[in-house]
């Protein structure tokens, strides 16, 4: 080309709608999310796999909030942390694919070194244990640091008030 010339191009783009531009701005920012998770000190292809998996569940299959990812390079891992609601604290969601064998002592620094300081200090430390089947089905299963009293059933006909309140008086004896 020479200088002080100036091309014009006939091309024409489509017209995309908002729900349509939505979806490309979300291909576009997990391809980003995941190019973020190959860039962390994590050794292991699979673990990055698994947790981009993980937050592309929580994000457009849940729809939880402010989904980061965090890489703990001393555990080999990448944790998310997200929140179900807007208004909900942070949860630690840690991604395992299904196949990984976990010993006790390795659930236990895995509690220890990715969980989040509790809001309340008699508040147990907590984790949510993401794991990943080969077909990217996810099931996550919360692990606490110590028994913690489950929340009364959502539904009133599933239980009579008083007889959980008898039932948590004996488990508290």
């Amino acid at each position: 080309m020479h200088k002080g010339t100036s091309v014009t191009s006939n091309i024409t783009l489509p017209q995309l709608n908002k729900h349509q531009l939505e979806e490309q701005g979300k291909t576009l920012g997990s391809a980003e999310k995941f190019t973020e998770m190959m860039s962390l000190d994590i050794s292991d292809s699979t673990q990055i796999y698994v947790a981009f998996l993980v937050y592309l569940d929580l994000l457009e299959g849940r729809n939880w909030h402010e989904v980061k990812h965090v890489g703990v390079a001393e555990l080999q891992l990448i944790c998310l942390h997200a929140r179900e609601k807007e208004q909900d604290g942070f949860q630690v969601m840690v991604p395992i694919p299904a196949h990984i064998s976990l010993s006790h002592e390795r659930i236990r620094e895995i509690l220890t070194k990715a969980s989040l300081p509790p809001d309340n200090p008699d508040t147990p430390l907590s984790v949510t244990l993401a794991i990943v089947e080969t077909d990217s089905t996810v099931v996550y299963y919360k692990v606490t640091d110590g028994l913690v009293m489950p929340d009364p059933p959502a539904d009133a006909e599933d239980v009579d008030d008083k007889q959980w309140r008898k039932k948590r008086k004996k488990l508290f004896k």
